[in-house]
C-alpha cells in the first residue's frame, strides 16, 4: 500500500473519493473524471476533529484498511470482525440500540498532522469508517456517530474501486 502525499492530492490519474458532508454525497473520481456518485449519511453531531465528539472529521485521509472481502451482504461487524450474524429485521428487533456496521469497512487514516492525525484528533484512532448500514437508516441526511454510512450495494462498489492507499477528501 502506498500512503498518499498531501502535496500530490488530488491525484491527477488515480482513484480518489470526494465526500461532501453538506450535500451528503460521495463521488468516486478517476483523476478529474467523475466515475460514480452515492448518497451517504455522516455524523449527526456535524463535523469536527476531536475524539469522543461523534462528529465526522474533515480533511485529507486515505483508506488504511479494507475489511470484509468475501463476507455476505449484511454481514454484521463488531470491533472490525464479523460476528457471524447477517442483518435482518428480527436481529434489529433483538438489538434496538446497536449502531450497525454492515457488509464492508473502509477504515480511514488522516493525512494532516494536528488536524486529523495524531493526538485527540486522530481519525484512525477514532475508528472512522465508511461502512454499510441497514436499509431502514436514512441516506442523504446526517445520522451517524461520525462514520460515513452507505447503502450496502453502494459500499460494495466503493470497496471495489477504493483499495487501501486510496485518498479520501472529506469536506463541507
Amino acid at each position: 500500500m502506498h500512503t498518499p502525499r498531501l502535496d500530490a492530492l488530488p491525484p491527477a490519474d488515480g482513484v480518489w473519493l470526494d465526500i461532501d458532508v453538506t450535500t451528503q454525497r460521495l463521488v468516486v473520481w478517476q483523476g478529474s473524471a467523475r466515475h460514480a456518485e452515492y448518497a451517504i449519511s455522516s455524523g449527526l453531531a456535524g463535523h469536527g476533529q476531536h475524539e469522543g465528539s461523534g462528529q465526522t472529521p474533515l480533511g485529507w485521509h486515505y483508506v488504511r484498511a479494507a475489511i470484509g472481502e468475501g463476507q455476505p451482504l449484511g454481514c454484521v461487524f463488531r470491533g472490525r470482525r464479523p460476528t457471524g450474524e447477517v442483518y435482518s429485521a428480527a436481529l434489529a428487533a433483538e438489538h434496538p440500540k446497536r449502531d450497525w456496521i454492515l457488509t464492508r469497512i473502509l477504515w480511514l487514516c488522516g493525512l494532516e498532522p494536528g488536524y486529523n492525525r495524531g493526538g485527540d484528533v486522530d481519525s484512525q484512532r477514532r475508528y472512522i469508517y465508511l461502512h454499510g448500514t441497514p436499509p431502514t437508516e436514512p441516506m442523504g441526511v446526517a445520522a451517524s456517530h461520525g462514520c460515513i454510512r452507505l447503502r450496502d450495494e453502494a459500499l460494495l462498489e466503493v470497496f471495489a474501486a477504493a483499495p487501501p492507499g486510496t485518498p479520501v477528501w472529506l469536506h463541507d
